[in-house]
């Protein structure tokens, strides 16, 4: 067999359940990823979903995994990965070794046990296993007399901690160099409080994700106006405004890019909009644990970012902010604002509406013309927040818990308001390169973001008159 060569375990036919594999020879391999399936999706055998979680490759030769950020539809299997006897050390980003424990520890209560003791056991030994990179630092990964094979972690922008991957594969016998680049998921231009990503130098093969690569996304400032202009709509209603958002990452740009549209009307003297008193319900108490680490690593923001804060603002910790953290305290919320219908805004998990706090307002709220509901994230297939987001405007229904409710509150979706690259940030990301790749994979997309995607690369190299094979499925 010749080497390398890369087999996806995830992602390659939907956008959840990331992981893939480098073969660098018979003996070393290096696994990109291990994330939870979500929805409809599946594995590519199809044997894995979202309630089949195990390992189904070898893992005897994965010398490490590489975390490329901490969303659970990337690392979500670690757990059965260490079940199958991955015995390697985990790698990822400095911000992403802070997170990933968080994110561990809320997966292993729900998915595996309760149990204080076989808990703090599980995180001990992902400590012990974690090894923090800085970004821009070359790792070695092999060293012997056949190959030398090392990594490096490249800021991805697209949460905090996020990373794309080069991997360097030098064949000492053959003399042949390789660089393979994983993209894991890349940030939009203008995400939040993250600088945007810069392509690499060069690479021989690029595994690129394609969520939105069919698309472009507005602007950032119009995006912040419709969220402005979406929100005010709905609060006319005299209703609550529910926001399904993922606990890290899209929790914090909201709460950014809402800090700054109330910062705005306060300074207005005549303004008589309810910004100024609104409150913003943060309802997730994993989603506030993040919040915090993420003001503590705000040497990892972007420029924009750390001027506010020099200007005396805390844009994740406002005054307008209420967080709700016992479940007690959760269940009144919910009864309050189904009952009273007062103007609010409640953020809370899960971003597809798959479980979590989320699922108590919507089974309450969704019911009633007064209130909305704002999608500002991708909703997988067969997810609730898919079946709400595409049937609710047509006043159909959704099952939650077994409970089949009718659609009667508002549907708003904000669909250019992504922490993902769009099309052109995707093809830039390539053609920003000083050598392009000559082969493409495309990833973690449906398959219409993907042979869109492949099409625009393929014009822009036969513009530039250059070669390249793009995959679009698990080839």
């Amino acid at each position: 067999m010749p080497y390398p060569q890369i087999l996806h375990h995830g992602a390659a036919h939907g956008v959840t359940g990331s992981c893939h594999q480098l073969l660098m020879d018979d003996q070393h391999s290096l696994l990109i990823d291990c994330g939870l399936f979500q929805g409809a999706e599946t594995s590519a055998d199809g044997l894995n979903n979202a309630n089949q979680l195990q390992i189904d490759f070898e893992t005897a030769n994965i010398r490490a995994l590489i975390a490329t950020h901490v969303h659970v539809d990337h690392i979500g299997r670690l757990p059965q990965l260490l079940a199958a006897g991955f015995k390697g050390p985990i790698l990822c980003s400095e911000p992403s070794a802070k997170l990933l424990p968080l994110v561990l520890e809320d997966a292993f209560r729900l998915g595996i046990s309760r149990d204080t003791k076989l808990l703090e056991r599980y995180l001990k030994l992902i400590e012990t296993r974690t090894i923090a990179l800085p970004y821009k630092t070359w790792f070695n990964i092999v060293d012997n007399p056949q190959l030398h094979a090392r990594i490096r972690l490249q800021r991805a922008g697209h949460i905090l901690g996020s990373a794309y991957v080069e991997c360097d594969l030098h064949y000492r016998a053959s003399g042949e160099k390789k660089r393979i680049v994983f993209s894991g998921d890349l940030g939009s231009t203008h995400t939040p409080l993250l600088p945007a990503p810069k392509s690499p130098w060069s690479a021989d093969t690029l595994i690129l994700e394609s969520t939105y690569g069919d698309r472009t996304h507005e602007p950032r400032a119009t995006r912040r106006k419709r969220l402005q202009g979406v929100i005010e709509k709905a609060l006319a209603d005299n209703g609550t405004v529910l926001i399904p958002a993922f606990s890290i990452g899209r929790t914090q740009e909201l709460l950014y890019e809402l800090e700054d549209i109330i910062h705005r009307m306060k300074l207005k003297s005549a303004d008589t909009t309810p910004w100024p008193d609104l409150p913003i319900i943060l309802d997730s108490p994993l989603a506030s644990r993040f919040t915090e680490v993420y003001q503590q690593l705000q040497p990892f923001w972007d420029k924009e970012a750390l001027k506010r804060v020099n200007q005396g603002r805390n844009p994740l910790k406002f005054s307008n902010l209420l967080t709700v953290d016992s479940h007690s305290d959760h269940l009144s919320m919910v009864r309050h604002l189904a009952d009273s219908a007062r103007p609010a805004i409640v953020i809370a998990a899960s971003g597809m509406c798959s479980g979590g706090r989320i699922v108590d307002y919507l089974k309450a709220m969704l019911g009633d013309r007064r209130h909305n509901v704002l999608f500002v994230g991708y909703q997988a297939k067969g997810t609730p927040g898919q079946i709400i987001q595409q049937y609710g405007p047509k006043g159909g229904y959704v099952d939650l818990d077994g409970e089949r409710i009718d659609i009667r509150a508002g549907i708003e979706t904000l669909g250019g308001y992504s922490a993902h690259a769009d099309q052109q940030g995707l093809i830039n990301f390539v053609t920003r390169m000083r050598h392009w790749p000559s082969e493409i994979r495309l990833v973690h997309g449906e398959d219409g973001a993907k042979t869109q995607l492949a099409r625009a690369l393929h014009e822009r190299y036969r513009h530039n008159a250059r070669n390249v094979a793009i995959h679009t499925a698990n080839q």
